[in-house]
């Protein structure tokens, strides 16, 4: 098999997340003002995407609220540092059943069901060159909390995300996934150039390992872009087997908060880690206006 090694790469820098790590590094930012600063440091850094979850500034849990995502997405436009700003639709979609045997009605804590309109409410507003698009139902964690994306729904809004001139990230969690994005791109839903997001090693999803990986890339049409990415210690190993399955790099605090063991990161940090690794294996860490070239993004904010 010919290695297929990617040699121009963008580096996306996934900021944040809404997971339970601020109490285990005060680097994750929390507030529009530490997401936008964030942004703009991994964009100096190398990053072309950024991609933003937001939080409430006094839980730090992670949050929906529009208000929140404009404060963020407004500072980084007025700061001049260019960059591609990716926004999460994937809010909205957390169902926590109830127990084991009583699993009606859904726990409050932990559910929050709401329709695509709502969902999407912060990216039609504030257009982005991308939104994210997780393409399934799955399983998190190690009790009752399932991360709810039915056909249905995802067809809705596809079809909003593109009627907003956004381009959608789908994000791939289980070779499952892989076929229901096929399926809403055969449904006229998704435009070319199709952007995919392989999220490996998430429980319980698909594993980290790389057969997994090659099957899931093998199955890819071959004008679709995608990135790939892994979690925890296996971040930057992932980002060489990306770029050298032909793919692009995600790095960031939402995937990992460690630079080096009981070394805490900056998202700053990991992106220049990730450069280094690029460039370290021969290929060449592209920009902003290269990614819009390639995916076709328009630029509407």
């Amino acid at each position: 098999m010919a290695l297929a090694m990617n040699r121009e790469v963008f580096i996306t820098c996934a900021l944040s997340g809404a997971g339970d790590t601020t109490g285990k590094s005060d680097k994750v930012p929390v507030t529009p003002e530490q997401l936008a600063k964030d942004a703009i440091a991994a964009a100096k850094a190398g990053a072309a995407v950024v991609h933003i979850h937001v939080r409430d500034p006094q839980t730090k849990a992670g949050s929906r609220d529009v208000a929140l995502y404009r404060e963020a997405v407004e500072r980084i436009r007025n700061s001049g540092v260019d960059m591609v700003i990716n926004l999460t639709a994937g809010m909205g979609g957390d169902l926590t059943l109830g127990s084991t045997e009583k699993p009606l009605p859904p726990a409050e804590t932990g559910t929050d069901m709401v329709g695509a309109t709502e969902r999407l409410a912060h990216v039609a507003e504030l257009l982005p060159e991308i939104c994210t698009l997780d393409c399934g139902t799955m399983n998190f964690g190690e009790g009752d909390y399932v991360m709810t994306n039915t056909p249905a729904m995802l067809k809705d809004m596809a079809a909003q995300i593109q009627k907003l001139g956004v381009k959608p990230e789908i994000e791939i969690f289980d070779t499952g996934h892989l076929v229901l994005a096929k399926w809403l791109v055969d449904q006229g839903l998704i435009d070319e150039p199709v952007l995919v997001q392989l999220c490996m090693g998430i429980p319980w999803g698909a594993p980290n390992d790389l057969p997994t990986l090659m099957s899931m890339v093998h199955n890819l049409p071959e004008n679709w872009v995608f990135s790939a990415f892994s979690i925890g210690r296996d971040q930057m190993p992932y980002a060489a087997a990306a770029m050298l399955a032909g793919g692009n790099v995600r790095v960031g605090l939402e995937d990992n908060i460690y630079l080096s063991r009981g070394v805490l990161a900056s998202n700053e940090d990991l992106v220049l880690k990730a450069k280094g690794i690029v460039e370290g294996l021969g290929a060449k860490v592209i920009g902003p206006d290269a990614v819009r070239d390639k995916l076709k993004l328009r630029k509407q904010g």
